[in-house]
């Protein structure tokens, strides 16, 4: 009952004094709505980007040959690629630059020249029509499939599928259209023009295989896989320590951006804290104030018999009462701008630890900073209190 009654004398001081109570408050506001919306806003990237990765498979696994190696990957070498051990398919990938056009409709882009595994590789899917065959790579057809984008660009609302348009001046039949995927991989695929490789490789001066996707038969050979991979493409272009190529698995790529982005949540929690510890600064100078307005009160209640560490535990209370309330508006603060920003297009996921640990960090900070002056009041002798003026 005691507890109650300390908590509502602490509730009535706060309102007794409402805008310096708010003012107090602002800086605990401020610190736990940062946290929240910062870290949510992380998250929402972090769990972004991650289901894009995982959409591909974790057992997909990419090399890419640097432009300065001297030897380089070519066509005939993708039967000894895929013929290594746990390797279940691999799908090669060159770009040429060239100059799309249909009509009025002119653009420079990058055209992609890969084969038939490409799609399922890559995890695409067809909107319209079909996407490259075997028979297009034997033949070196000159047919094409578009991502959304760019189909919608040269040929309007009309459906593509079997008209022509120019690349390079040549005329390609568009066979496929694929559906809307957006970025994956460090390419936007809505905006792809993908031709067979054997085509691809005559018309640019580089005749060599930019990269190659593999995908291993299951998750838990990856690792097998990839290292299986690794020394092929050392043997093959005769690296040494000095390596030529990069390789890398999605669940490397994985492990690698849950890394980066912890170390990003920390950092950018770390900075919001700030604003807690002055807040925190605030919520002492108010209470401090606040003994100085009660040294009578204080006195009379000694006198009385009310003992140091009544007095003690009445303004910590009121310290935890102020700090908690900061906490708690700061919260429906964060949140309610965090959900703001999605209506925006911003992706913010928000995690029930972070927001219970911001607050109990508010719990703290009020704890901490209404040590001092609570203890200042309990150390006041009932004299001295009685005569302050």
């Amino acid at each position: 009952m005691r507890i109650l009654q300390t908590i509502r004398l602490a509730l009535k001081n706060i309102v007794s004094n409402k805008m310096r109570s708010i003012l107090t408050m602002i800086g605990i506001i401020i610190g736990i709505s940062s946290v929240i919306i910062l870290v949510s806003l992380v998250s929402g990237s972090t769990k972004s980007i991650t289901d894009q990765v995982q959409s591909l498979g974790t057992n997909l696994i990419s090399v890419s040959v640097n432009n300065n190696a001297k030897k380089k990957i070519q066509l005939e070498d993708m039967d000894e690629i895929k013929a290594i051990a746990g390797v279940k398919q691999a799908a090669p990938s060159t770009n040429v630059s060239a100059t799309v056009k249909n009509g009025k409709y002119s653009q420079q882009t990058s055209v992609t020249g890969t084969t038939a595994s490409f799609m399922e590789i890559r995890g695409m899917k067809i909107a319209h029509g079909r996407f490259l065959s075997d028979l297009d790579m034997d033949n070196r057809n000159k047919v094409a499939v578009l991502g959304s984008n760019i189909a919608q660009e040269l040929f309007g609302v009309a459906n593509p599928v079997n008209q022509e348009f120019q690349v390079n001046g040549n005329s390609f039949k568009v066979v496929g259209v694929l559906e809307s995927q957006g970025s994956s991989m460090g390419s936007n695929t809505d905006d792809l023009v993908i031709i067979p490789v054997t085509r691809a490789v005559t018309m640019g001066k580089n005749r060599s295989i930019n990269t190659i996707f593999i995908e291993a038969n299951s998750d838990s050979q990856v690792d097998t896989v990839k290292n299986a991979v690794d020394a092929y493409f050392n043997r093959k272009l005769k690296s040494g320590d000095n390596k030529t190529y990069n390789i890398m698995s999605q669940k490397q790529l994985l492990d690698t951006m849950g890394s980066i982005t912890q170390s990003l949540t920390l950092l950018l929690a770390g900075i919001a804290a700030i604003s807690l510890v002055v807040g925190g600064i605030g919520v002492m100078n108010v209470m401090l104030v606040s003994v100085s307005e009660r040294t009578k009160e204080i006195g009379i209640r000694k006198a009385m018999g009310g003992k140091r560490r009544n007095i003690l535990f009445q303004f910590l209370v009121e310290a935890l009462v102020l700090s908690s309330l900061g906490g708690v508006l700061g919260i429906l603060l964060g949140v309610g701008v965090g959900s703001l920003m999605k209506v925006f297009g911003f992706t913010a996921v928000f995690s029930p630890q972070v927001i219970l640990l911001s607050f109990s960090f508010s719990m703290a900070v009020g704890l901490v900073f209404g040590i001092f002056p609570a203890y200042k009041a309990s150390k006041l002798r009932p004299i001295d209190a009685l005569r302050y003026e």
